[in-house]
């Protein structure tokens, strides 16, 4: 065994560098970053669900109640109820006057066509406006207002008030309070329950609403003719049963929204027209209050009062709105309100811009993801027929001698089983064993073996691509094989892995790198990914010439094009996707050696596998940032930057990054939408997700009893993983800087038996 000591020497980073990015822990906030990003997210999905009434939707409509308890002069009243000092009151509509009163809008198309019907026959209406259509549609609100019409409040989610509780019709009528406050700066003192008519359909379950809101200083408004212009009868039919009998004055219940409003659009200046002819006037509902009252007996000052506000907004002077007193009933909002009614529209907006171009997004992501698993099926089934034909050959096989490579730091629980492994190769090799400034006594460990063709190098601690450089400097023979210091060979490992160097175009090859600590959950876990995610690509990547990473475990170079490519850089945290995107570049070939198995520990606890894979993560985007040029380059490294890049970003990234969306999506479509077909839609992915991981673990040799946890593992193990990857690209996107990652061994992963591996 011989033995040196030499001083590394390195290429791309000075020493000082490396003590700041080993110094450099991962800031705390960027976690807290990623999750507040989830936590947004999650709130716009709500409040656009809320708006849409998918969130708290209820649609239960009371009717045939008892009205025992409700007072008779109120039943047999006129259609506008107060409650002026306590006391329940109606006014009615005075004769020949028409109070036309619209429902369920604003509506973007419906409302601007009634709007402009109105203004033709100048004639003014009362519209009954749903909160959430009004954060949705500010615009037509503010033009309602400024063509003096008069609003009132119709709730925010248009549900039936007799079933809610006190603090929901509070909250109802406050939001479309803010709603209406932000599009048009003002409040009303008008309210119209959904679903409510005639006044005597108010029964014991609705009349504690009304005495509520009365007492709010809200006047309740009711309706004498309704149109039914929602049946869609014809207009003609319309015109007919919104007409009042005998000349009396009438609160007309129309809809401006709520599905197709053509009959009403049609019906609607015929109506006018004919009701004028009659001599009818028209009003809004504080007009007709206000002639109402002057009509009353003489001595009272009915003119000067005004309707109680509601609480927060009183009827002082500079609170009502004086000047058209067809629009008495508005309130100009306080400061506050204000600002908290632009909020909310503010929030909606980023929800209605936000939601559905996710939406369009993810629906792009799915067909990618589809697309990707129908591509690696069909080209993992061509790689395999094509590698495992009998006459298949890569060119005179490979028999020479070659150097294997065993960066180590601190890995006295698995080198002896590592060393023990090699000497069992059936091909002939030499080993380096690079300790980076272990302190445990692996160096030691390693000499003490007494292991043949075993040389161990000592360095003060540098990291594994400082590590990895100097044992391709002591290497003596044209191909390094490189491995980690936690990982087994087979015996005839090195011997199949080396066999593609028989195609001179061939500058790298990617081992099979499997999982030993299979027994845990989370071994399992990985154990799936490592056989679906990462061979199945590998065998994709290979075909299309674009293999982004050999991997850490298990691969092998010619040593003149590592030395010709500048060796391992420091300038990533993944050395590994670096050296194989920049042979690439320079032309070489890079394969994939599906019979040539290492068997590496895996990380063995969630904070393990977290600190891994992030240092993955980032480290891979890292590579691509330093290689980005190769897109616009020409040649070999052209059509990687052109094939390969795209594919990684799109796979190994972007989509990741979008997925846990259609994760959030689905839950919240369970809960709020259909749980039926969305469980069958998430059931749908995960059996097309079986079937290439069964497909993958049949092309291995695998058992598939692991695929029992693949469920599991979409629920639990994945969120981890976009969480990582999440994690990863705020630390990017912030210019944070990471450090090396030493994962605790335990040395559980020994030598296979010959020509069994560990299953």
């Amino acid at each position: 065994m011989n033995r040196n000591q030499v001083r590394p020497q390195r290429r791309h980073a000075t020493p000082s560098r490396i003590e700041r990015v080993r110094r450099q822990a991962v800031p705390k906030p960027r976690v807290i970053i990623a999750l507040l990003l989830l936590l947004g997210l999650v709130s716009v999905m709500l409040l656009d669900g809320y708006l849409r009434a998918e969130v708290g939707n209820d649609q239960r409509v009371r009717s045939d109640a008892s009205a025992s308890k409700v007072p008779d002069s109120v039943l047999d009243g006129g259609p506008f109820l107060s409650f002026q000092g306590g006391t329940a009151r109606t006014q009615a509509v005075p004769d020949k006057t028409i109070v036309l009163t619209f429902d369920d809008g604003p509506d973007p198309e419906w409302t601007q066509k009634v709007l402009d019907i109105l203004d033709d026959n100048d004639v003014p209406g009362t519209f009954f406006l749903v909160g959430s259509m009004i954060s949705r549609y500010p615009d037509v609100v503010r033009r309602m207002v400024d063509d003096g019409n008069e609003v009132g409040v119709h709730t925010f989610t248009h549900v039936d008030l007799s079933y809610q509780s006190a603090a929901r019709v509070t909250r109802e009528i406050a939001q479309t309070q803010l709603a209406l406050a932000g599009a048009a700066g003002i409040t009303t003192t008008l309210f119209r329950a959904p679903y409510s008519s005639t006044n005597d359909a108010i029964d014991n379950y609705s009349w504690p609403v009304y005495k509520k809101l009365g007492a709010m200083g809200y006047t309740s408004v009711f309706v004498d003719t309704d149109s039914e212009d929602w049946q869609q009868p014809g207009a003609s039919k319309i015109i007919k049963w919104a007409t009042p009998k005998s000349g009396k004055g009438a609160s007309v219940l129309f809809h401006d929204a709520g599905g197709n409003r053509a009959q009403t659009l049609d019906a609607l200046p015929r109506y006018i027209k004919k009701m004028k002819s009659k001599g009818y006037t028209f009003t809004t509902v504080s007009g007709a209050q206000q002639q109402a009252q002057g009509q009353q007996a003489q001595g009272q000052q009915a003119q000067g009062q005004q309707a109680q506000a509601p609480q927060g907004t009183p009827a002082t002077a500079g609170n009502a709105r004086q000047s058209n007193p067809e629009q008495a009933a508005h309130r100009t909002a306080d400061t506050a309100t204000l600002w908290e009614g632009r909020a909310l529209l503010g929030a909606v907006a980023v929800a209605e811009w936000t939601v559905p171009g996710l939406a369009a997004v993810l629906a792009v992501v799915g067909v990618a993801v589809l697309g990707r698993f129908a591509m690696m099926l069909v080209l993992a089934r061509r790689h395999y027929r094509q590698r495992n034909r009998r006459r298949f050959s890569w060119g005179p096989s490979v028999t020479g001698p070659v150097s294997v490579i065993v960066p180590a730091y601190n890995e006295k629980e698995c080198i002896a089983n590592t060393l023990n492994s090699l000497a069992a190769s059936t091909h002939p090799i030499e080993i380096v064993v690079v300790d980076d400034g272990s302190t445990d006594g692996t160096a030691e460990i390693a000499e003490s073996l007494g292991l043949p063709n075993v040389r161990v190098i000592r360095q003060p601690n540098a990291g594994k691509p400082a590590a990895l450089n100097n044992g391709v400097r002591h290497a003596r023979y044209d191909i390094v094989v490189m491995m980690d210091g936690d990982t087994v060979f087979e015996p005839d490992t090195v011997q199949r892995l080396v066999q593609p160097f028989g195609d001179p175009e061939v500058g790298a090859v990617a081992g099979n790198a499997k999982v030993g600590n299979r027994t845990t959950v989370i071994g399992a876990w990985q154990h799936i990914e490592y056989v679906m995610g990462f061979n199945l690509d590998r065998r994709m990547y290979d075909l299309l010439r674009c293999m982004p990473t050999i991997p850490g475990a298990i691969g092998a170079f010619r040593r003149d094009a590592v030395l010709g490519v500048g060796g391992m850089s420091e300038d990533t945290l993944a050395e590994d996707t670096d050296i194989t995107i920049a042979l690439h570049r320079a032309g070489w070939r890079v394969v994939y050696a599906e019979h040539a198995r290492a068997w590496t520990e895996a990380p063995a606890s969630l904070g393990q596998l977290w600190r891994q894979r992030y240092r993955w993560s980032y480290g891979t985007m890292q590579a691509l940032w330093k290689h980005r040029r190769s897109v616009t380059d020409r040649g070999p490294s052209g059509r990687f930057g052109r094939v390969g890049m795209p594919l990684v970003v799109l796979f190994q990234i972007v989509t990741p990054v979008f997925a846990p969306l259609i994760d959030v999506f689905t839950v919240y479509a369970m809960i709020f939408v259909d749980f039926k077909a969305s469980l069958l839609a998430w059931l749908a992915v995960l059996l097309v997700q079986l079937v290439c991981a069964a497909y993958a673990f049949r092309l291995d040799r695998e058992r598939y009893r692991y695929l029992l946890m693949l469920p599991l593992q979409q629920i639990a193990y994945r969120q981890l993983m976009y969480l990582v990857l999440i994690h990863s690209c705020v630390t990017a996107a912030t210019g944070g800087r990471l450090r090396w990652q030493k994962l605790k061994r335990t040395g559980e992963v020994g030598t296979p038996a010959p020509g069994t591996g560990v299953r």
